[in-house]
């Protein structure tokens, strides 16, 4: 089933997305991460439109088609930019409520919205956790191996991180998807595929920021502060929610994840998949597929 590219605009985006399924089935957004575009979601996307739901992906900001209203904007990567976005998404779209799943910035965002406006939300497949960021706590350092994971996180907090994303974009992020899902055996029309969307003339501005201010080393966007101030207080996730996380993620590991059942307060369950790395909507496409239909049959019933 062919995907049909379409364009809504927010406050400040006129986000690409694609759409597929059912007009008037009931709705799926599907949230990708960094670096990735919609594409992770090929394999997850065409069971679910064949079973009849409306299944929208977007372009993240800073990837692929999606672009800036004012050319002043901000370019803000900061968590409450991201979660904001999808609200606003589907406000523009007139969706009430809607299932969500994302990984890694998507999963960010889908847990924002599942978060701060759960009436929105019938149910969650969160791929990592809480993906919500503790920026009071990312002061602290983490353990020695998960710093070392960390890498470019710090490379991108350094001016040479700036040049260096900006000139090599594409060896760093293909290097990324072989270090973080060791498992997986991409192939080059893979990567090409999805490494156009990191072409995007805001991709740098918006990764760097991303990567800085979880860090207090970058400033907010005025417009996202009273989402962060919400956001800083870990509020409790309280509509119906699966975790899966990727037994082989060398990024995040299993373990961070193994904790974070008490933020969730409906339904949960979490599922440790043996081999999936951190790129789990390409590496265990099914599971995410099972556990939306799961939480679908549960609300209906």
């Amino acid at each position: 089933m062919t995907a049909s590219l379409r364009h809504a605009r927010t406050s400040a985006l006129d986000i690409a997305y694609e759409e597929s399924g059912a007009a008037d089935g009931a709705p799926i957004f599907l949230m990708h991460g960094f670096p990735d575009d919609v594409r992770t979601w090929d394999g997850v996307t065409a069971p679910l439109a064949a079973q009849g739901y409306r299944v929208i992906v977007p372009f993240l900001r800073g990837y692929g088609p999606t672009r800036f209203l004012s050319p002043n904007a901000m370019r803000s990567g900061q968590q409450g930019a991201i979660g904001s976005d999808l609200k606003e998404l589907m406000d523009t779209l007139g969706i009430a409520r809607t299932l969500l799943a994302g990984y890694d910035w998507g999963g960010r965002a889908a847990c924002i919205v599942a978060a701060l406006w759960p009436e929105r939300v019938r149910g969650l497949v969160s791929i990592g956790g809480y993906n919500i960021q503790n920026i009071a706590r990312n002061v602290k350092p983490e353990p020695a191996d998960q710093e070392w994971r960390f890498w470019y996180q710090w490379y991108f907090n350094t001016a040479r991180g700036v040049a260096g994303l900006a000139a090599n974009r594409h060896d760093l992020c293909r290097l990324i998807w072989k270090m973080w899902s060791p498992n997986w055996a991409f192939d080059d029309a893979t990567y090409d595929a999805t490494g156009a969307a990191f072409d995007n003339p805001d991709f740098v501005d918006i990764v760097i920021h991303s990567y800085r201010h979880r860090y207090q080393a970058a400033p907010s966007d005025p417009a996202y502060e009273d989402i962060e101030r919400r956001l800083a207080l870990r509020p409790k996730i309280v509509v119906p929610t699966i975790v899966l996380h990727g037994a082989a993620d060398e990024v995040d590991l299993p373990h961070l994840s193994e904790h974070d059942a008490p933020q969730f307060t409906a339904s949960y369950r979490r599922e440790v998949v043996p081999r999936a790395g951190h790129f789990f909507p390409r590496e265990a496409p099914q599971k995410v597929v099972d556990a939306l239909l799961e939480l679908a049959k549960a609300e209906r019933s």
